[in-house]
């Protein structure tokens, strides 16, 4: 997440508009973000909604065997047609801005 938010000029020069979203509540998303310094959006869906929508429920992976959504980054365009997706396990292993970028540019 950090390096999203240092490449958010970046991002913006090839029409990405980062967006995070977790089943964290609406109060506890914002606190979290405010205190990381993020300024991209971050949207809360506790129910899971949107998270199981996009097939991205990882159930019991969470504190005290909370739901939580399975690391993902997607490109969506403008018509809500996902143009890119990169799944992964585990948190810590996340697409980099650069390959982000590479796969925006190559969608042109």
């Amino acid at each position: 997440m950090r390096s999203i938010q240092s490449s958010l000029a970046k991002f913006e020069e090839v029409g990405i508009r980062p967006v995070a979203i977790s089943v964290d509540s609406p109060e506890l998303s914002r606190d979290l973000s405010q205190q990381a310094g993020y300024t991209f959006p971050f949207l809360s869906d506790p129910k899971a909604e949107v998270i199981r929508r996009y097939d991205l429920l990882h159930a019991g992976a969470g504190i005290e065997g909370q739901d939580i959504a399975r690391p993902a980054e997607f490109l969506v365009d403008s018509s809500g047609t996902v143009r890119w997706l990169n799944l992964t396990e585990n948190y810590w292993v996340r697409a980099r801005p650069e390959q982000i970028l590479d796969v925006a540019r190559s969608l042109r």
